[in-house]
């Protein structure tokens, strides 16, 4: 009896049922993540029906941009904690990839709407100038932004990432004012945020609304501290504290009169790993 006879599902019966393409499951073949149950001898691909649950999971998983790498382990029957560390950890890269493209539309936006920004970013760039204190404050800031923004770091990037927001935060002290300071605190509190170290996050986001809540700071940057509390306390397990703050960077943002300023603080909002 033939692999039709027997009730099996071609190739292309479960690409439809699963809304993926036959190349993907052939692809998941010889990558030995999804086998048919059967290969007959012309060389047709046949699945049981109890397969097509398992090749929806994929899909769906695909769909998020989960790697193979983690769908094997979780279809190998990873445990629950196994299966958490593995889509948080695909979340945090997520994360990144997020705020990345967010400070460059933010960044572009900018050079748009600058009569002089389209001729500036075609042209040879300046190296910066390590004695201009500012400039370095600047400079460190940006680099700090790049790691966090890579969708996996190593240990050793962990740590200059640390460094580097710590370095920044020094030289705003000589070179800036309230404003320089607070976003400096912002930024260590987000990158030991992300590094899942609450002690640090809270005292540093704590710092922020200290600086933020001085005169001469723009309106957003108060939000923007409330919003980096949140996350600091979301960091901590405080989820009532985290809630509370998010209520309050969330009216503070939407009184904000920028609309590019407070679009920008409503997306780090919306990241709060807050339920």
């Amino acid at each position: 009896m033939g692999a039709r006879e027997s009730g099996m599902l071609s190739v292309g019966e479960v690409a439809r049922r699963a809304g993926l393409t036959t190349k993907a499951l052939r692809h998941y073949d010889r990558l030995g993540l999804f086998a048919p149950q059967v290969v007959s001898e012309d060389g047709y691909r046949w699945y049981a029906e109890g397969q097509v649950a398992t090749a929806l999971t994929i899909a769906r998983l695909r769909a998020l941009d989960v790697p193979l790498d983690a769908i094997r382990a979780l279809l190998a029957g990873a445990g629950d904690g196994e299966a958490r560390r593995l889509l948080t950890r695909h979340r945090a890269a997520l994360q990144a990839r997020h705020d990345r493209i967010l400070r460059a539309l933010h960044s572009l936006d900018h050079l748009l709407d600058d009569e002089r920004g389209t001729t500036m970013a075609m042209s040879e760039p300046e190296p910066p100038n390590l004695i201009d204190e500012r400039e370095l404050a600047r400079t460190l800031f940006n680099r700090t932004w790049t790691l966090l923004g890579k969708e996996s770091r190593s240990p050793e990037e962990d740590e200059r990432m640390i460094h580097m927001a710590h370095a920044s935060r020094y030289h705003w002290d000589a070179a800036g004012d309230d404003q320089n300071r607070a976003i400096g605190e912002w930024q260590c509190s987000r990158v030991y945020a992300t590094l899942g170290r609450a002690e640090p996050a809270l005292y540093h986001a704590r710092r922020c609304l200290t600086y933020a809540g001085r005169p001469g700071t723009d309106a957003w940057l108060v939000a923007s501290a409330h919003e980096g509390l949140a996350r600091a306390q979301a960091v901590a397990g405080d989820l009532e504290a985290a809630r509370d703050s998010r209520s309050r960077a969330v009216a503070l943002a939407e009184a904000v009169v920028d609309a590019e300023d407070r679009k920008i603080v409503l997306a780090d909002i919306d990241t709060l790993p807050i339920p």
